[in-house]
């Protein structure tokens, strides 16, 4: 029903469009999850990945829609400025898709002060942050729970570490992304979601679930974020667009060469653009937060 409401083939390259589109489905899935599941016994433990799931199932059409678009749009590109040109619109989409989510994540659960609806993204948040100690600090970020430590690592050294660590990881989600969407041409947009969902706990912690300091918490992500999250959206349309070619001309002729001649060129930029993101999370975003 909600797709026939909301024709992708309208939105799907439209940034404010796919904007309000991401806040809909993301609002529609944290409240069906609240509504329908937080009274189960068994299905409330697993809230945070099934809200997860109702963003994906609301998504896919619209991904479903650009990549098979910018598949056709691909075969006729040449050159790296080509290949940026024909597919900038498309990127622009998703991202704004993307900020929708974390949006409508981050008020929802905020609003809502159910902690069970993020309970797999805040283990997730406290693994990276506190690995010592997972439980304990998945008790400290409850909403039951007041006050919130922020750490930062400091010296030379200590950010070049995490400055590769930062690659590596970003580099297997990328890589991972890929993989998703070339066997399921739409199938990366779980992991999209679910980066989605993560930043919106992570943004909650650090605003201590105040509402009014989620625009702070926003540009305390999203300075780094933005930039990681394209790098997989590129990713994501290469390995769709790839798979997608494939299966409609072959691995033979002229058509073939230049799609995976455009798919390298892509996942060349996404990994431009994810040491990028790295170097502003590790030198910038650290000494303004």
């Amino acid at each position: 029903m909600l797709e026939s409401l909301i024709d992708p083939r309208k939105v799907e390259r439209n940034f404010l469009k796919m904007f309000l589109v991401g806040i809909l489905y993301a609002s529609l899935s944290l409240l069906f999850v609240k509504w329908f599941f937080s009274g189960d016994a068994v299905l409330s433990q697993y809230s945070g990945v099934i809200v997860v799931t109702f963003s994906v199932m609301f998504s896919l059409p619209f991904m479903y829609f650009i990549i098979r678009q910018e598949e056709k749009e691909d075969e006729e590109v040449y050159g790296f400025l080509g290949v940026w040109n024909t597919h900038k619109d498309a990127i622009y989409a998703l991202m704004g898709l993307f900020l929708g989510f974390i949006i409508a994540f981050s008020f929802w659960y905020i609003v809502l002060g159910d902690s069970n609806l993020f309970n797999a993204q805040i283990e997730t948040y406290c693994m990276i942050n506190s690995p010592g100690d997972v439980s304990g600090c998945v008790q400290r970020y409850d909403f039951s729970a007041s006050g919130i430590s922020a750490s930062t690592g400091t010296g030379a050294v200590t950010r070049g570490m995490r400055f590769f660590a930062i690659i590596e990881n970003n580099v297997y989600v990328m890589i991972f992304t890929l993989l998703l969407s070339l066997i399921f041409g739409a199938g990366a947009m779980f992991v999209l979601a679910w980066n989605a969902s993560v930043i919106a706990a992570a943004i909650a912690i650090f605003t201590q679930h105040q509402l009014k300091e989620i625009p702070l918490g926003l540009l305390r992500y999203m300075i780094h974020g933005f930039p990681e999250i394209t790098a997989y959206f590129i990713a994501a349309l290469a390995g769709g667009m790839f798979g997608i070619g494939v299966l409609r001309n072959g691995v033979r002729g002229r058509k073939f060469l230049k799609i995976l001649e455009n798919t390298i060129v892509l996942l060349f930029l996404a990994l431009i653009v994810i040491i990028l993101a790295a170097v502003i999370e590790v030198y910038f975003t650290s000494l303004i937060f």
